[in-house]
Order: structure tokens, then C-alpha cells, then sequence
């Protein structure tokens, strides 16, 4: 079949089962746009920014599991789009970032929005590819998706010069990728799988550190299966949060610089370290040489680059997560394991250093913690969570309450503000239920980064809850300040902000400001029970601290209350 090169990519996609492209058009991806135009297989959502469409996209793969599909033209257009690259990049979510280039002659020139986009994107996507002739496209398009979604999923960027998206070419669409230098290892090996069955028989202090992995790999249903069978404590990372419910009896909940003590002191005195699909993050472990002093290290990952690379392991597995735990739950169906002794250490430590906040007296500005709780409450289980970055993004992780994995959505690698409205916008398109609500929790500083996507969500009638927890701070970086700068606040204090009701409801959106408790219910219900999105302004205590925390470099077990 007879195709040009943006015809190619239409049907490329139409094979993947793409549902939904976000994008940012322009003169290099005008023949790309264009033929989408023509198509009816899959919406395209035009965002009011390339960040905020590689977000989109970002937000759509975490909550779908499938491969998120962003548009961009070249130049401005694709460096707009890096940040959201970047950012998926080190959280390993799988997207396709097609990006429009000069004609192929002109590469190299300097022309008119022209950028060496390969050369950019190399150290933030899994693979990419310039594409040179019509003849590559098919295979290049099979090879790129392949790439996202398999192995340690990632982005993949393919850039395509304006004359190759017109140039006529045959089209076969590959059924079947075979790549001599790309196979990932599912299994793994079974004498590894053997010894670490050992290893957990044998412990009498064991953890299970649950990580991104876990999601990816869909292998939720296997992680709770072990935790139950073993009765092992689990911690969770942020990527993690989810895997197991907040209530499941095994889970200690958020670990590392803003983890529980029960979660820090439990990994810190293990004899065994049951890592599944984490990269043992410096938020993760604090000071490597005190990590695990005296505990085996047992690693599952896809990613063999990832095992030894921070942490010194004992039994290195590399497999599919979702394969090894079920090999691993089949091997100890008939063992017996009592933890109990561990287990009441484990209350001492919970029983120490709880984790809560002081509530607000009446009158006194809202506590957060208290914001997020009752959002947890209100929205039920079934609400999908968005979290821009900085505290707010602490609270949510401690003190909402999880039952799923891909119930939470958040920049966990890079940390990038800005993140929140564009990615609960990409989320909504990944809702089969249009009546689950979709959360969005930001600073008053990070909500500024990408607000204009309230008109994207008006535009296409979806919506989101977002709640801008307003201390008028860049408030993590506040809290560093307040406790090693001496209270120095550096271009952190933000007394200057936009009327954000009046900011809302100019887009198009319900908007709420709120100071107190009863105000904030009925915002929050009367938000729930909307059919439009709406942003509901928090006045929250501005000189409030996420705690514990374990500073930087620091320890895990040595961390700050106060």
C-alpha cells in the first residue's frame, strides 16, 4: 500500500490501538496535523503548551498502562517539550514523542526553527530515532512503540523532517519486532529465585521495599499475594504507593526522607532486603554506606543496569516483576513463616514516633495534612490522584489513603512543577468510568507552571478537582530554608499571587477560595457533585512543615521531628 509519511504514522498508530495524541502543532508538523485532520480513529487534544502536552500524555500512560502519543513541531516546540520527556524519562513511563524537523536538506543549517532534537533528547529517552528515508518509517514507528512499552518501559522520540512526513513510500506495517541488540529478559534465572527463597526462610527481620516496578509490571495481584503468604512488613516508595491498599495489615507505608519512622527504622534494621522494582532513589536510601548495614539485599528489576549501581546486592534477579514474584509465590506456597518477634518491634516503633500533625485550633489557618485526609474521605476510593510537586506532594503521599496502583500520579524522579493540571487533564482520557473524579493537588507556586491547561479541560468539557494548598511560599524550598539557611527566604516568598477564583472561572471552571473547615467540605462537595472542573484555593498555615524528615545525605534512622 501506497502512503506518504504522515499517512504512515496515522495507520502506524491506528495498529498500536492508540486512543488519543496530544499535541501543539506547527510549520515542520503541518503534514502530520494535517492528516490527523482527515482521521477519525483517535482524538487529538490540542494543550495550550508542549510541556503540558508531554504531561498529558505522561498522565494518560500511568493511569491507562498503555503507551501515551504526543505531536510537536520542531525548533521551540520541541525544546517546550523536554521538561515533560525529562520527566517521564525517570519515572520509566512508557510514551511516543513525534516531533516535526526541517526538510531533510536542511538539517544541519541553522534554519528557521531548527534544533539538533536527537541531540537533545538522548539523555532523556530510552531510544530515538531521525528518520532519513520513507523507506525506515514503518520500522522505525514497530521499533519505537516496541521500545516504550517493553523491558523498563520509557519514552521514545522519533523526528521526522518535513519532507519524509510528505515523501510517498510503501507501506507494510510490521507484525513482529525482533532486535538483536534489545531483548529483554522476563524470567528469571531459577537458581536465583531459588537462593532468594532461601535467603527469605532464613531471615528473621525481613522487608519488602515496593517500588514503580511494581506498577509498571502490573504485578500488584503478586506483590499482595506475597505479602500476605510471608506476612513480611513492605515499605513503599512514592512510584510505589498504591501497590498495597493503606490499610493492608503488611504496609508501613511512605519510606525514606519523608517516610514514617516505623517504615525508615523497619528498612534500616532488617537482615533482608526484598527490593521489587525500585532503583534505591536517594530519597530512598539517605546515606548509602549506613543503608541496609546489615541486611542481604535481594533485587528483582527488568533493568540489569539498575542492580549494584547504588546499593551492593547479594541476589540480583533480573526478570519481569510480575514473573519472578509468581515464581517466587509458587516456590513458597508450602512454607511457613512467623514473624511475630519483628513484628513487635515494629509496633514499638510506630508506637514512638506516630505519624500526625497537630490539627488547627479554631480559627487558625487549615492544616494540610487535614485537606488531604478529608479529600481521601469525601472523593472515595475509586478517585484518581494528581499531585504536582513540593510539600503538598509529601502530604498526599503520607496521609491519603491508596487502594490501587495507578490510583496516584506524580513526578517522582524529576520532580517537576507543573506537572499536576496537565496530567490529571491526560488522566480523564484514561477513565472508562467519566464519573470517577479525578484530584489534582498543587502549590499555589507549582499550579502557576501550567494553569492555562484549565482551558484545555474546558475546551474538550472533562474534569478535574484541583486544590491549591496556598501558603504563599515555594514552600519545600521554605522549609529548607527555615531549617539550614537560617530562615533566609530566597526568592521562596510569593505574597504576590493572582485572585485564583476569578483565575478559574476565566477559563471556564468553578472556582472556591477557602479558609476553614466547613468552607472546604462544601467546596469539595459541591465540586464532587459538579459536571465541571473546578480549582478550590486552600488557605492553609504557611509556615507548616512536612515531617518527619531525614536531611539531606543523612541517615534513614536519624530523622527530624520538629
Amino acid at each position: 500500500m501506497l502512503l506518504n509519511g504522515s499517512q504512515m504514522i496515522t495507520q502506524a498508530l491506528k495498529h498500536e490501538g492508540v486512543e488519543v495524541v496530544f499535541g501543539y502543532p506547527g510549520g515542520a508538523a503541518l503534514n502530520i496535523f494535517d492528516e490527523v485532520y482527515k482521521q477519525s480513529d483517535y482524538e487529538l487534544v490540542l494543550t495550550r503548551h508542549e510541556q503540558a502536552a508531554v504531561h498529558a500524555a505522561d498522565g494518560y500512560a500511568r493511569a491507562s498502562g498503555k503507551v501515551g502519543v504526543v505531536f510537536v513541531t520542531s525548533g521551540p516546540g520541541f525544546t517546550n517539550a523536554v521538561t515533560g520527556i525529562a520527566t517521564a524519562y525517570a519515572d520509566s513511563i512508557p510514551l511516543i514523542i513525534i516531533s516535526g524537523q526541517v526538510n531533510l536538506g536542511l538539517v544541519g543549517t541553522d534554519a528557521f526553527q531548527e534544533i539538533d532534537a536527537v541531540g537533545i533528547s538522548r539523555p532523556c529517552v530510552k531510544h530515538n530515532f531521525l528518520v532519513k528515508t520513507i523507506e525506515e518509517l514503518p520500522r522505525v514507528l514497530k521499533e519505537a512503540f516496541y521500545i516504550a512499552k517493553s523491558g523498563r518501559p520509557g519514552p521514545v522520540h522519533i523526528d521526522i523532517p518535513k519532507d519524509i512526513s510528505i515523501a510517498v513510500g510503501e507501506f507494510e506495517y510490521p507484525e513482529k519486532i525482533k532486535m538483536q541488540t534489545y531483548k529483554p529478559n522476563l524470567n528469571g534465572h531459577p537458581l536465583q529465585i531459588k537462593k532468594a527463597c532461601e535467603a527469605l526462610s532464613a531471615a528473621k527481620h525481613p522487608v519488602a521495599l515496593v517500588g514503580g516496578g511494581a506498577v509498571s509490571s502490573h504485578a500488584s495481584e503478586e506483590v499482595r499475594k506475597f505479602a500476605q503468604k510471608t506476612n513480611i512488613p513492605c515499605v513503599m516508595t512514592l512510584m510505589g504507593l498504591g501497590v498495597l491498599a493503606s490499610d493492608c495489615p503488611q504496609n508501613l507505608g511512605l519510606v525514606g526522607m519523608h517516610g514514617s519512622y516505623a517504615a525508615n527504622m523497619t528498612l534500616s534494621e532488617a537482615d533482608l532486603i526484598i527490593c521489587l522494582g525500585a532503583r534505591f532513589d536517594d530519597r530512598v536510601t539517605g546515606k548509602v554506606s549506613e543503608f541496609g548495614r546489615n541486611a542481604k539485599v535481594i533485587h528483582i528489576d527488568i533493568d540489569p543496569s539498575s542492580i549494584g549501581k547504588i546499593i551492593s546486592v547479594d541476589f540480583p534477579i533480573v526478570g519481569d516483576l510480575k514473573n519472578v514474584l509468581r515464581d517466587i509465590n509458587e516456590k513458597i506456597s508450602n512454607s511457613k513463616f512467623d514473624f511475630t518477634q519483628w513484628w513487635e518491634q515494629i509496633a514499638l516503633y510506630t508506637k514512638l514516633h506516630p505519624l500526625g500533625y497537630t490539627d488547627a485550633a479554631d480559627g487558625a489557618p487549615l492544616k494540610p495534612q487535614w485537606v488531604v485526609e478529608k479529600t481521601s474521605e469525601l472523593a472515595g476510593e475509586k478517585a484518581l490522584v494528581v499531585t504536582d510537586v513540593g510539600q503538598h506532594q509529601m502530604w498526599v503521599a503520607q496521609f491519603y489513603k491508596f487502594s490501587r496502583a495507578r490510583q496516584l500520579l506524580t513526578s517522582g524522579g524529576l520532580g517537576t512543577m507543573g506537572y499536576g493540571v496537565p496530567a490529571a487533564l491526560g488522566a480523564t482520557w484514561a477513565l472508562d468510568d467519566k464519573e470517577i473524579p479525578v484530584i489534582s493537588f498543587s502549590g499555589d507556586a507549582g499550579v502557576m507552571m501550567n494553569i492555562q491547561e484549565l482551558m484545555t479541560l474546558k475546551a474538550n468539557n472533562k474534569r478535574v478537582i484541583n486544590i491549591v494548598l496556598n501558603n504563599n511560599f515555594l514552600g519545600m524550598v521554605r522549609q529548607w530554608q527555615s531549617f539550614f539557611y537560617e530562615e533566609r527566604f530566597s526568592a521562596t516568598v510569593l505574597t504576590e499571587q493572582p485572585d485564583f477564583v476569578k483565575l478559574a472561572e476565566s477559563f471556564g471552571c468553578e472556582g472556591y477560595r477557602v479558609s476553614d473547615k466547613a468552607g472546604f467540605e462544601a467546596a469539595l462537595k459541591a465540586a464532587l457533585a459538579s459536571q465541571k472542573s473546578a480549582l478550590i484555593e486552600v488557605v492553609i498555615d504557611r509556615f507548616e512543615n512536612v515531617l518527619p524528615m531525614v536531611p539531606a545525605g543523612g541517615a534513614l534512622y536519624n530523622m527530624m521531628f520538629n
